[in-house]
């Protein structure tokens, strides 16, 4: 009988503690949602030459950011900047197309990225490069959202690490930068 009581005592305590509320989900912070990754298409990067500078985003699962086409005036786009030191020109950043989704809080779908996206900065190494370990900060900003928040959007600061040499090196990274 001690066996029987015990039992159900059991699977009380089981129904009981599945009817609780569960704990709230904790937000997290900006910063964590989205984990940024540089990557350069040569290697050495040669004076006069063209490369690219490639920011492959991962972006947390539930979360997403917005495209940087926004959908709405009040959105703010995913922007990446970045400053030209001395011997280097940059070109345009090429972002990807977003995906439209609905959102409970939005009466119109959103434009939007999920999952891992990879945004593209053309740059050109003059004849005047310096040589030797060189860098290009840049500045991704962002705003991310789940079904049920939005978190403050956010400025992150990267590095672009790279070599310069008198002349280029083999192309590295062929899946984010594919020959044309």
């Amino acid at each position: 009988m001690k066996f029987v009581v015990g039992m159900l005592a059991g699977v009380l305590l089981l129904v009981v503690v599945a009817a609780l509320p569960s704990a709230p989900q904790q937000v997290p912070s900006p910063k964590d949602v989205v984990a940024p990754t540089i990557y350069v298409s040569l290697d050495p990067v040669g004076r006069g030459s063209a490369f690219q500078i490639a920011a492959v985003l991962k972006i947390r699962p539930g979360f997403h950011i917005n495209a940087r086409e926004k959908s709405e005036d009040y959105l703010i786009a995913t922007d990446l900047r970045a400053d030209a030191p001395a011997g280097f020109q940059l070109g345009d950043v090429s972002y990807p197309k977003g995906a439209l989704h609905s959102f409970t809080f939005s009466k119109k779908p959103l434009n939007v990225y999920e999952d891992t996206i990879t945004l593209r900065l053309p740059v050109t190494a003059l004849q005047n490069a310096p040589l030797g370990a060189q860098h290009i900060p840049l500045k991704l900003r962002y705003q991310a959202c789940s079904t049920e928040i939005c978190l403050p959007p956010v400025t992150l600061t990267l590095d672009a690490s790279f070599n310069v040499a008198a002349a280029a090196g083999k192309p590295v990274h062929p899946e984010l930068f594919p020959s044309k």
